[in-house]
């Protein structure tokens, strides 16, 4: 399946991965190290992206971070390649050192960036490259040193992560620390390494009684968030819009929409996507189709995947809809 374009815009908040290429190591030694960390100052300068939360691992790094003008793109691209380049150099080497792709995730601010910082600078220790949260704090490969104040990045901008929690220095770093303790106790938290309605809902459990009670959520893979912010970034999702919509996102609108219709005239989903021929289901197919191709921009061959028909009669069904409709329009005038 292909993946879909990355969204980015200044001020974008975005939790960035990378991994090694076949998760090999992307660091030897405490050079590379500096070298990337290096990267990350400059490139930083020269796009005005904001560092709140990092770790490097070995074969995989997490940032925290929001976009400049320049785009979270320019930014990784300056990171990665020129260390790439470099690392190959030191290390006799030759071919790609990342995967092809990294990941980056959208992610609503409130309340996931303290979420994020957290989950981002407990990575060693889940990883055991410390052995305790005491340890963590001399760690100068995580942020969380910095945020502690036993180390000093001036591109990492720790004021604004203790602000999020206490007025002053002392009593912030005592409330993040308790936070980190109490956000390492839940474990890998896995719903933050990406998005998707599972992962922004907090699990499947949390989307199955989210069904019960019949409430619906727009999601995306890209986006961590509820499903308000997923509608304001990926814009107001009106008839005018619809077909701008991801297609993952317009044919689950669209399956929804048909259980919604099922419920309401008492019909069953199955039998309709079977193919029952009663007047009931005939009715109910011919007012979905117009709704999905006027509404949401489906395909023929979509839609007639979900109304159990066939192509050729979802365009009948529309262009009888459309003869209707003209001979309407003509009565008036």
């Amino acid at each position: 399946m292909p993946r879909g374009a990355r969204l980015d815009a200044p001020d974008a908040l975005h939790h960035v991965m990378v991994r090694g290429i076949e998760r090999s190591d992307i660091v030897f030694n405490d050079g590379d190290r500096l070298d990337f960390l290096n990267r990350i100052d400059k490139a930083a300068q020269k796009t005005g992206t904001v560092i709140y939360a990092w770790a490097l691992m070995t074969n995989h790094a997490h940032l925290l971070l929001r976009s400049g003008s320049a785009g979270l793109p320019t930014f990784m691209r300056k990171v990665l390649t020129g260390y790439s380049t470099s690392f190959n150099k030191r290390h006799h080497r030759s071919g790609h050192l990342f995967q092809n792709r990294y990941k980056s995730i959208l992610c609503e601010e409130e309340p996931y960036f303290v979420k994020l910082v957290s989950y981002i600078h407990l990575n060693p220790l889940r990883a055991r490259l410390v052995s305790s949260l005491e340890e963590l704090q001399h760690y100068p490969w995580s942020g969380h040193t910095a945020i502690m104040g036993f180390a000093e990045h001036p591109w990492h901008h720790t004021e604004y992560v203790l602000q999020q929690f206490g007025k002053t220095v002392g009593n912030a770093r005592m409330a993040y620390l308790e936070f980190v303790r109490e956000q390492n106790q839940l474990g890998r938290q896995p719903e933050l390494t990406g998005g998707g309605l599972i992962r922004s809902a907090g699990g499947w459990s949390e989307v199955l009684s989210m069904r019960r009670r019949g409430e619906r959520q727009f999601s995306d893979e890209r986006i961590l968030g509820s499903g308000e912010f997923v509608e304001e970034v990926l814009g107001d999702v009106d008839d005018d819009r619809k077909s701008m919509m991801p297609a993952r996102l317009r044919l689950a609108e669209a399956r929804d929409l048909i259980e919604r219709e099922c419920i309401e005239k008492g019909l069953s989903v199955e039998a309709l996507q079977c193919g029952s021929r009663s007047n009931e289901y005939k009715a109910l197919r011919h007012d979905a189709a117009r709704k999905l191709v006027c509404g949401l921009g489906l395909s023929h061959a979509d839609i007639a995947r979900l109304l159990g028909i066939s192509r050729s009669g979802v365009s009948q069904m529309l262009r009888r809809y459309t003869d209707i409709s003209s001979t309407h329009r003509a009565k008036r005038d």
